[in-house]
């Protein structure tokens, strides 16, 4: 029997950005699941300041290709590769030329809020899964990390009354110290609604900030992890007043991500059969 499917999708993986406490966790938390017995695919953005040259990134023309439609308008979704050979593993990267070629991380040289930040996490969290379906390799449990990659569940709600390809995926979100200020804007509502968001999910995402739409992952998640010891409090104790699978943050990082593990067989089983 196996031990399951694990798809990471998160904001920062090392060595392709600079090493922080999030970045190290996009590098390592996958290779050690991979190391005990468990299938990983894993995913982030590709913005402009990941090297593709020096990275060795090519396209995967088989996924490449296909539009997406976000605020009325198609978007070319672009699926680059890039290996970490001292882990054997594989990094996929969400592309788009209007949305990450020319745009450097989620803020402007002048330190402002880039005004396009709510079609880009609905394009990338749209493409990401419809990457994967594309992959034909269906996750037991998507762990994702940071506000970025912060609208995986509710495409992933909105897939499932389309293509029962992810019917009983469960999802695991990490709170990280990625605050932000300022919101996204009036025209979110109008966008969600266009891409099947329902009343329910509009309460949820109502004036969206930072704060609202890390509690909408929060509310849709089966599980929570606590990934930076400064976590904003308030997201803490809202998981844990809202959710009985989680794990508080752990500076031993071996123990933490052994700790992690045991959470993915605590929601999907320790035995998998297909």
């Amino acid at each position: 029997m196996g031990k399951g499917r694990i798809l990471f999708v998160s904001q920062e993986i090392m060595p392709f950005v600079p090493e922080t406490e999030n970045s190290y966790m996009g590098r390592y938390l996958p290779s050690y699941v991979q190391e005990h017995g468990r299938e990983i695919r894993v995913f982030m953005p590709r913005f402009s300041h990941v090297n593709e040259r020096k990275n060795q990134l090519h396209e995967v023309i088989r996924l490449s290709g296909m539009n997406l439609i976000v605020n009325n308008a198609d978007h070319q979704l672009i699926i680059k590769v890039g290996s970490i050979p001292t882990a054997r593993m594989q990094v996929y990267f969400i592309d788009n030329e209007e949305y990450f070629t020319h745009h450097k991380g989620f803020f402007d040289e002048n330190g402002n809020f880039y005004a396009d930040n709510d079609e880009r996490i609905l394009f990338f969290g749209r493409g990401t899964l419809e990457a994967v379906r594309k992959l034909a390799w269906q996750p037991h449990l998507i762990h994702f990390t940071g506000w970025f990659s912060c609208m995986i569940p509710f495409y992933l709600r909105r897939i499932n009354k389309e293509n029962a390809f992810f019917s009983g995926t469960k999802t695991v979100f990490s709170i990280t110290d990625d605050d932000f200020k300022g919101n996204f804007g009036p025209d979110m509502e109008r966008k969600l609604k266009a891409d099947g968001a329902t009343a329910k999910d509009l309460r949820l995402f109502e004036n969206l900030d930072y704060m609202t739409l890390c509690k909408a992952a929060i509310t849709y998640a089966h599980g929570i992890v606590i990934a930076s010891p400064n976590a904003n409090p308030e997201l803490v104790a809202f998981a844990h007043e809202n959710k009985r699978n989680i794990i508080d943050y752990n500076p031993d990082r071996t123990a933490f991500f052994e700790q992690i593990n045991k959470l993915y067989d605590s929601i999907i089983g320790s035995n998998i059969n297909n």
